[in-house]
């Protein structure tokens, strides 16, 4: 007896008439991601599939310079911004030549202003649903929910990233592994950068410290996104004994410089959980809606947590653990995020301590008081 449901026939069709995204992943850059990368779709061309380089970036390293072989290149977009002229994948002509592959380098970039979608990884995305199978590059670094981390650990700030459903949606993910030792060898002998950056690099970014928990960071959420698929195979199957108690995940949030901190804890535990992650902001009825700062602050917590596919959540109250605990009992919310309280000893002892509240009242929920990161 056939006990398929509709919707896995969907899904089967649909990944069928899409392309096939496969991703190279780094500790660091000069790992010989785009090596590989074009090493890769020399061989493809050689075995007749039609692959082509839709935009590349060699970093002037003479090694990936010459693996672009006899690759037929699609020439990218100039966009002037400012006084220069910047070069930008070509969406609408590699749809029109319709490859069966193509090479999209820099997963991770910001596309320029005016151009058809902010970043990068969007215009892959619109080119699988398309039906063309892309090949990118991306360091480890650049995920979203391993921002805060990557920063407090190597002190650089990372501005550029990428949704962590960009590994998760991926048909194939491809470790390119070095050890830290090699890789700071590469950069000493300047087959990553340029003479004049390697001392300062070798001292910051390009720690051993720093690259042996990068390496370790990309090797584990690799082998993790690779579990995770194939337990949801086996649940699409339709194995039996996989499927349990579903947990629910809750960051309660004010409009702090640690809302985004919590978040990204919040979703991180989810992932690991396989749970579901809401978000929980709750605001005073008087507050200054229309400050500015106000206003982007409340605009950058919405948009991360709809990159990280969390539902936002608005309540107004004049005591937030009220909406927190009741949301928590009607929802069968398993785990609560919350920060550590930023009133001052007298302030809880007049209004009392939220975390103390929800912690005596959300009775079967477990409570997670996450520290300042900023302390």
């Amino acid at each position: 007896m056939n006990t398929r449901t509709p919707n896995y026939f969907l899904k089967e069709y649909e990944r069928s008439t899409k392309g096939r995204l496969k991703i190279y992943v780094g500790a660091a850059p000069g790992v010989g991601k785009t090596y590989q990368m074009l090493r890769d779709a020399n061989e493809m061309r050689q075995s007749g599939i039609d692959v082509v380089i839709g935009i590349i970036e060699t970093h002037g390293r003479k090694e990936t310079i010459e693996q672009i072989g006899d690759l037929e290149i699609i020439e990218p977009k100039e966009i002037k911004y400012k006084t220069v002229m910047l070069k930008e994948l070509d969406l609408e002509k590699i749809i029109l030549r319709r490859p069966k592959v193509v090479i999209v380098d820099e997963l991770a970039h910001t596309n320029a202003p005016k151009s058809k979608n902010k970043k990068r990884y969007e215009d892959i995305l619109e080119l699988i649903e398309n039906g063309i199978s892309v090949m990118t590059a991306v360091n480890i670094q650049h995920l979203e929910s391993l921002k805060d981390y990557v920063n407090r650990m190597t002190g650089v700030k990372i501005r550029e990233t990428i949704p962590d459903k960009m590994l998760t949606i991926a048909d194939e993910t491809k470790v390119i592994d070095i050890s830290p030792e090699g890789i700071r060898e590469r950069l000493k002998k300047g087959k990553i950068y340029s003479e004049d950056k390697i001392h300062s690099s070798l001292n910051n970014f390009f720690r051993l410290g720093n690259l042996t928990a990068l390496r370790e960071l990309s090797l584990r959420e690799v082998a993790n996104e690779e579990d995770e698929k194939l337990t949801s195979y086996k649940n699409e199957k339709e194995v039996d004994g996989l499927v349990g108690a579903k947990e629910k995940i809750l960051v309660c949030v004010n409009l702090n410089f640690s809302a985004e901190y919590l978040i990204r804890r919040g979703y991180r535990i989810a992932r690991m959980l396989k749970a579901e992650l809401f978000v929980m902001y709750v605001k005073n009825k008087h507050d200054h809606g229309n400050d500015r700062e106000i206003v982007k602050k409340y605009k950058e917590i919405v948009d991360l947590c709809k990159r990280l596919e969390g539902e936002f959540i608005v309540k107004v109250s004049k005591n937030p653990a009220s909406p927190i605990i009741k949301y928590a009992k009607e929802n069968s919310v398993t785990q609560i995020v919350i920060g550590q309280s930023a009133r001052t000893r007298f302030h809880e002892i007049i209004k009392g301590s939220i975390v103390r509240k929800i912690m005596r009242k959300a009775k079967y929920v477990d409570v997670l008081v996450v520290a300042d990161p900023q302390h």
